[in-house]
Formats: structure tokens, sequence, C-alpha cells
């Protein structure tokens, strides 16, 4: 049997991580820690926590203070330096895991000794309004650089991926060893795509990445406090997404490969993150706000490969 982590990040959200901690509590298989990263100075959630009855859960409740850089990758990477298992775990304090969560989890990391990181679904609920669909391919690096996420959608047995979602994946300690959520991911927030550098690090390193949608969450996207608010457009959000993205695959593409993705980023892009194609795609509908994103996805890139070349 082995010891498992798991830590919850969580900033100004105190009901919500309250449904977190509850769905905890009733795990089949109980976590044998779970650490719980709050800012100094976020009053409410302090206030829920000193009259929440934990029990049965081994609480351990992490302080940050203001030295400790504002965001979830600074949260989390604290959690993960202060957990003591074999196995940790993430989820977001908007998420409720299903009972069966820790158990599905074990049963994969206990059946083969390569896998170093597994995942799964997460159920995304729009205020009482579950977000229907179906996928079978999920977490993938197309050969060209686009990346596909849609594991709030996956279907079907447990395969093999690219990338896990933050809400809802976990690691083996001796897969990681050292490592840590990479922080010149940009975003004061939720710093997006930082899943896709972690990820594609384990996977450079020889270790298997299991997507199960088994494995499953309850996930409430709740009220965010950066410049991204989900799904209306802020241009310093989209550069920071993009710049994200574009760095880790600068860094884990071979040669060919990236390549290819820079001309097909700048040429075409997604929706998201636009490139010319996309960009006269969008025109009839958008206007001007095709154009606000195009420039934006642009500077990104830009950013993304100084940045690269600065790591060097």
């Amino acid at each position: 049997m082995l010891k498992i982590s798991v830590v919850v990040p969580t900033y100004h959200r105190p009901k919500d991580l309250e449904r977190c901690l509850e769905a905890l509590k009733k795990q089949n298989r109980q976590p044998d820690e779970v650490l719980v990263t709050i800012r100094e100075a976020d009053s409410e959630t302090w206030e829920l926590l000193t009259s929440f009855n934990h029990q049965p859960l081994p609480l351990h409740l992490i302080k940050m203070d203001a030295s400790v850089a504002i965001g979830a990758l600074p949260a989390m990477n604290v959690g993960m330096d202060a957990t003591s298992g074999d196995i940790i775990a993430f989820t977001d304090d908007d998420a409720a895991p299903h009972t069966d969560w820790l158990e599905r989890i074990e049963t994969h990391f206990l059946s083969d000794s390569n896998i170093g990181g597994v995942g799964g679904r997460d159920w995304v609920y729009h205020g009482t309004r579950l977000e229907e669909g179906e996928r079978e391919v999920v977490g993938q690096v197309q050969w060209f650089g686009r990346v596909i996420g849609e594991h709030h959608l996956g279907v079907g047995e447990p395969r093999e991926v690219d990338v896990l979602k933050g809400v809802n994946m976990s690691f083996r300690r001796t897969a990681i060893a050292e490592m840590h959520f990479d922080r010149r991911m940009r975003g004061t927030g939720a710093a997006p795509h930082f899943e896709l550098a972690f990820s594609l690090a384990l996977k450079r390193a020889g270790w298997k990445l299991i997507y199960d949608p088994k494995i499953a969450v309850d996930h409430f996207p709740a009220q965010r406090f950066d410049e991204d608010q989900r799904n209306r457009f802020n241009d310093i959000a989209l550069i920071n997404a993009v710049h994200n993205e574009t760095l880790v695959l600068l860094e884990n593409l071979p040669l060919i490969r990236r390549t290819v993705f820079i001309f097909w980023a700048i040429l075409v892009g997604t929706r998201e993150a636009p490139g010319f194609v996309q960009w006269l795609r969008f025109i009839p509908k958008e206007g001007s706000l095709a154009g606000e994103k195009l420039r934006a996805s642009l500077r990104g890139r830009r950013q993304a490969w100084e940045t690269w070349q600065q790591s060097k």
C-alpha cells in the first residue's frame, strides 16, 4: 500500500474549499495527509477552517506569507515540498473528487512501476448545468505542436497521454524527484499550461502518464482573482497563455517538430491563440476583436521565444 498526499491550493473560496474537503472525507480510500495552502491574509478561509470539522482527514494547513509569490503555482510548489507521500495528488478548491478518486489512482500506480503520473476527467458544472460531450482524444500534443486538452469530456478506457490537467492529477514521488512546477509560467493566478510543462518533462524522462475517465472530480469553476476571467477576452491573459504554451513546446519538441510548430502557430494557430489564417476566419464574426486576439497571440509567441533564448 502506498502513502498518498493530497494538495489543495486555495484563495478566497471558503465555500468551495469546504465542499472539496467534505468530498475528501468521503473517500473510499482515505488520504494519508491533506495539505491546504492558504495565504496568510485570506481571513475568510481561515475563519472557515477554525470551525471546520476535518475528521477523519489528517489535515495540515500551510500558511503562506507575503514573501511567497501570489498564484496557484507557488502555492502548489509549497504544498508539494511539504508532502511526505509516495503519491502526490492535486485538486482545486473548486472541485469535489468522487468517492473512488484516490482508490482508482492508487490502483494504477500499483499496477505498473513505470507510471509516473495519473489523472482523469473533471465533470464541469456551470451553475447547476453539466457541460456535456464526449471525446476519445484527450491530453495529446499533435506532431506539429497543437495541444488537445478536453480532459473534461474524455470517455473510454485508460490510456497513455502527453499531458494531465491540474484539477485532477497525481504523481509518483520517485518520478518527480526534485521537480517543481515551472516558475517561468506567467499568470498571477492560474498560470495556464503549467501542467503541460510538468507533464512533458516527465514524458521526456521516460515515465508514462495515464488518463482514466473513471478517475473523476466534479468541477465548479469559481471566480478567479487575476487577469484571466475565463470566457472574457483579456489581452494580458491571452499573452500569458500563449507565452507559456509556446515556451513549453519550444523546449520539449525536437528540432523538426519545433520548426513546423513555429510556422503553424504564426500562420494558422487555433481559435484561442490565432495565427493569420484564424484571424481571417473570425473577422466576419468578431470584427476588430479578431485583430486584438491576433496581436496578443503574436506578442505571446515572441515573448516566449525571448524567454526560451534567455533560458538556454
